[in-house]
C-alpha cells in the first residue's frame, strides 16, 4: 500500500472509474470517466485493471505529493505535467519516487487528463463503482472533488514496479482540434424534427458554450426546427444523447447526465467519438456527421480491438496471426460475417 497527498486540488479533480452501471432505473446516474478510452489506457499502462479507480483532472491540474514509490501514467488531454518541475511524457509509465511532486502547468490540448497509479486508488466501492458523483455526494473520496490536504491510499500493484515501467503509447489515439467532427446515429426522436431542421443540424457548426461540464455540453448555433416543439414524455438518456429543447440549440449529455429527460433527442454521438466531446473546451466548434448504426458498431469493434492489442502488448502477449479465414453465414435468415484466426501458441 502507498499514499498520495493533495497539495493543490486544481479546478476539478475527482476519483473516477468506468461508472456505476445498472442503477439508472433507480434514479442513480452512471457517472464515471468522461473520456473512457484515455482512462482505460492509463490503467493498462500501470498494470491495473482497465476499470480501476484513477484521477480525472479538468483544465487546471492539481499538485500531488507521492508518499511512496509507485508507477504513474498520464493520458488524455495534455495539461503539461511535470514531476519535480521536469516535463513528464504523456502516455508512458513512469517510476516516481517517494517525495516526488506531480503538477500541471497549463492546457496544451484537450481539457481532461487521467492519472493512474499502479495498484489503483483505494476508496469505498458503492454500487459496484468508485466513481464520484459530486451533485449527489456519492462515491469517490467522500463524494466530492479533492481538496488540499486530502490523503488517498494507493493499492498494491501486484507486480514489482520495475516490470511496469517503460510501457508507452507509440501513437496518438485522438487528435485534439478546435473544430471537432462527431459522428451521430439518428434517433430516437428524429421524426420530431422537420426535414429542414435535420439538414440544419448536419450542415452547420455549433460552438461549445461556457455551460459545459460533466453533466452535459450546451452548444450554440443555427436553430434546429421541430415539427411541434421540443417536449416529450420523459425517457431514458444514454451518454452522448443529443437533446434539443424547443429553443433549438443542442445539448450533448455526458457522464453525470440525469437518468431521464423530457426533451427530444435528434441522435446520439457514437461511442468512439465521446472522448472528443470530453476533451472539448468553450469556444471549440462541433460539426455533426450522420452514420448508420452498423458503422457505429464497426467503429466500436475497431477501438476495442485496438485497446485489446495494446493490453496484450503491455502484458508481453502480442498476438501473432498465422492464418485467417472469413465465413459468411445465415442464422434465422439474417446474414453474418465471421472471421476465424489461427494464432501462434
Amino acid at each position: 500500500m502507498g499514499q498520495i497527498r493533495i497539495i493543490k486540488p486544481g479546478l476539478l479533480t475527482t476519483v473516477q472509474d468506468l461508472g456505476r452501471s445498472g442503477y439508472q432505473q433507480y434514479g442513480v446516474t452512471v457517472s464515471g470517466v468522461m473520456d473512457n478510452a484515455s482512462a482505460r489506457l492509463a490503467n493498462i499502462l500501470v498494470g491495473n485493471d482497465e476499470g480501476e479507480g484513477l484521477l480525472e483532472i479538468t483544465m487546471l491540474g492539481p499538485e500531488i505529493e507521492l508518499l511512496e514509490d509507485m508507477v504513474v501514467a498520464i493520458t488524455g488531454g495534455d495539461l503539461l505535467p511535470v514531476l519535480n518541475g521536469n516535463a513528464v511524457a504523456m502516455g508512458k509509465s513512469i517510476l516516481a519516487k517517494s517525495g516526488d511532486r506531480l503538477a500541471f502547468r497549463g492546457v496544451k490540448n484537450g481539457c481532461r487528463s487521467y492519472v493512474a497509479f499502479s495498484g489503483g486508488i483505494q476508496v469505498p466501492i458503492l454500487m459496484g463503482s468508485k466513481a464520484t458523483f459530486t451533485r449527489g455526494s456519492i462515491g469517490g473520496f467522500e463524494g466530492r472533488a479533492l481538496k488540499t490536504g486530502d490523503i488517498l491510499t494507493i493499492g498494491d500493484p501486484g507486480k514489482p514496479l520495475n516490470l511496469l515501467i517503460g510501457r508507452e503509447l507509440r501513437e496518438s489515439w485522438y487528435e485534439y482540434n478546435q473544430t471537432i467532427e462527431l459522428r451521430v446515429v439518428l434517433g430516437p426522436q428524429a421524426d420530431a424534427f422537420t426535414e429542414a431542421g435535420v439538414k440544419t443540424f448536419f450542415s452547420n457548426a455549433y460552438a461549445v458554450t461556457n455551460e459545459c461540464d460533466r453533466m452535459g455540453y450546451r452548444l450554440e448555433g443555427e436553430k434546429i426546427q421541430h415539427k411541434k416543439g421540443g417536449d416529450i414524455i420523459s425517457d431514458g438518456i444514454a451518454m452522448g444523447a443529443i437533446q434539443i429543447p424547443s429553443h433549438g440549440q443542442p445539448i450533448i449529455m455526458m457522464a453525470d447526465r440525469q437518468t431521464t429527460g423530457g426533451y427530444t433527442k435528434i441522435g446520439n454521438v457514437v461511442t468512439v467519438d465521446l472522448p472528443k466531446v470530453a476533451q472539448a473546451k468553450p469556444g471549440d466548434k462541433i460539426v455533426f456527421k450522420e452514420v448508420a448504426l452498423e458503422e457505429a458498431h464497426r467503429l466500436l469493434r475497431e477501438l476495442e480491438n485496438k485497446i485489446e492489442a495494446f493490453k496484450n502488448q503491455c502484458a508481453g502477449k502480442e498476438r501473432l496471426v498465422i492464418n485467417s479465414r472469413k465465413f459468411h453465414l445465415k442464422v434465422n435468415g439474417k446474414p453474418y460475417e465471421v472471421m476465424v484466426e489461427e494464432l501462434k501458441s
